[in-house]
């Protein structure tokens, strides 16, 4: 035998033994013992996939509540007008309507319903459920978050960011100012409820923090406003610029907003400097509450609580809009207007007094105006 054939003949030999330890198939062993074979003949690729499919579906189940923390019995928040009633007679016995249960946030002029928070994140998982496809923007805007002023700050950020106006410097800004100033998510509160309870084209309150520019405007302009208060002008202009910009409304941050505020459409809205807004007031789009002249110092209107403001209205000028008044679409208003009376025209006119107290809360903006003529 040659060298190489016996060199040949001892690898063999020596690689004989070794075949033993790979004894038979392990998997043969485990069906011995009753394992379903099927089941156990899966690759270990096939058992990554699988693992990973289940971690995608336990999460999609977190995020949507799962079938068993699924909650659809919450009851609709109870409306304005019956809060506001209820203040009432709380009021006549002497019991502090802004400490009830929770039901009023700085008086009674603007009193909301319970849970608006809960109710935002079960819209949200209610909407993953159905539409998988926003799964990621859910999360982010709503679901990830732990409080409606952090959902703010996030939606707001990522809405008025631009490429040298980064979205994380906004982030902590309006996180800062949310947590300086918790009068601001009180406040958002209540322009949420006013907006559910007015717009007929809102059912959700999702909607309206995700899709109302009206809304996410206001939201805007009151973190200006505290900006401003702080003798932060430069950020405070810059922050009025943008919301120009994305929302096409005009709010000088100087402007003073009450609560239960709603925008409908809000664009072209513009608000000068000096502008005082009341509480519960609803105001349409292309909306001017602005000055005359050219003179600095205190020249905007003063508009009441419960006023409804129709679109394409002018108001110029230092003058008073009183409580529960209704001004119809188009008019220019020059002069005061007395408590709950409806206004009219190009100059406007008083046409009807003893109008219905807070008529912004129905939206009722054509009785008395039909009956009116130039």
């Amino acid at each position: 035998m040659t060298t190489h054939a016996r060199f040949a003949s001892n690898a063999h030999a020596a690689r004989a033994p070794r075949r033993p330890r790979a004894r038979a198939n392990p998997r043969a062993r485990r069906q011995g013992n009753g394992g379903d074979s099927a089941r156990r003949a899966v690759s270990d690729g096939g058992l990554d996939a699988a693992r990973e499919a289940a971690r995608e579906r336990d999460v999609a189940a977190k995020w949507a509540g799962g079938a068993s923390k699924a909650s659809s019995s919450s009851s609709p928040s109870p409306s304005l007008v019956d809060r506001a009633k209820r203040a009432a007679g709380r009021a006549k016995t002497g019991e502090d309507a802004s400490t009830s249960s929770g039901e009023g946030f700085e008086g009674e002029s603007c009193l909301l319903g319970d849970g608006i928070w809960e109710r935002l994140r079960e819209e949200a998982k209610t909407d993953l459920e159905g539409e998988p496809a926003l799964a990621s923007y859910l999360y982010s805007t709503v679901l990830a978050h732990k409080s409606i002023e952090d959902v703010l700050a996030f939606v707001l950020a990522n809405k008025l960011r631009n490429n040298v106006l980064l979205d994380s410097q906004l982030l902590e800004l309006f996180s800062s100012q949310y947590k300086k100033y918790p009068e601001l998510g009180k406040k958002c509160l209540a322009d949420m409820q006013a907006v559910y309870e007015r717009d007929p084209a809102c059912d959700r309150y999702l909607a309206i923090v995700l899709f109302f520019k009206g809304f996410q405007a206001i939201q805007a302009q009151r973190v200006a406003h505290s900006l401003w208060l702080e003798d932060r002008k430069a950020l405070s202009f810059l922050l009025q610029n943008r919301i120009s910009e994305v929302f096409h409304v005009d709010i000088h941050p100087g402007a003073v907003l009450g609560q239960g505020m709603m925008m409908d459409h809000a664009t072209g809205v513009v608000i000068g400097e000096t502008a005082v807004v009341g509480e519960n007031v609803s105001i349409l789009h292309g909306v001017t509450l602005g000055g005359t002249g050219t003179s600095q110092g205190d020249r905007h209107p003063k508009v009441g609580d419960g006023v409804v403001i129709g679109a394409n209205v002018t108001i110029l000028g230092n003058i008073n809009v009183g409580a529960d008044t209704k001004i119809g679409a188009g008019s220019v208003v020059l002069d005061d207007i007395p408590e709950g009376s409806t206004a009219v025209g190009i100059p406007a006119k008083v046409i009807n007094r003893g109008a219905p107290q807070q008529p912004s809360l129905s939206m009722d903006q054509t009785s008395y105006i039909t009956d009116y003529f130039i």
